[in-house]
């Protein structure tokens, strides 16, 4: 299965957001998944990155052709691609994933998992969807979604490919349904 990471450029305040990447990266080459991700070598994409490769795992990179991003392409995938803008990015990340983890992240990774959503939502994809946290990361978005089945702006069918987890094995078996 190739499963499109959605993660920050940056390390983040805590050092379980890196243990996390580290757990999910060393979980996808055992399992035989296949990353797909931004392609980029920092922050916690670097690590995520780094480790499905130590551990023996593939790992593909999807890399806008424009700086900085072009000279911080990872030196160590074995798969390439190279686009023109972050909307053509994510555009190909989508159609080479069968499925997507969100780790945490910030606003590029905000943008990526919310078009993930919104295409499940009205039917023009159906591939499973996880927001991967530690320490009550996606918990605010759990509250938003909430919000807005209680309040009539979205029917629990456009989150039925969604699931909020701080487990790696449940997001394992969710993403293989």
């Amino acid at each position: 299965m190739k499963i499109a990471v959605f993660l920050s450029s940056r390390m983040g305040k805590s050092p379980a957001y890196r243990t996390l990447t580290e757990e999910l990266g060393r979980w996808l080459a055992s399992e035989g998944h296949e990353l797909v991700y931004g392609g980029e070598n920092y922050g916690l994409m670097a690590v995520l990155a780094d480790t499905v490769v130590e551990a023996g795992g593939r790992a593909a990179g999807v890399i806008p052709q424009r700086e900085p991003m072009l000279s911080c392409a990872h030196p160590r995938l074995q798969e390439y691609h190279y686009v023109k803008s972050m909307a053509e990015r994510k555009e190909r990340m989508i159609d080479l994933a069968d499925g997507f983890i969100a780790l945490p992240g910030g606003i590029g990774t905000l943008d990526e998992f919310s078009e993930v959503l919104c295409l499940n939502a009205i039917g023009a994809l159906d591939k499973p969807l996880v927001l991967l946290g530690t320490g009550g990361y996606y918990e605010a978005f759990r509250r938003v979604i909430e919000t807005f089945l209680e309040e009539g702006m979205a029917d629990e069918a456009a989150f039925k490919r969604l699931l909020i987890t701080e487990s790696i094995e449940e997001a394992g078996r969710f993403l293989k349904k």
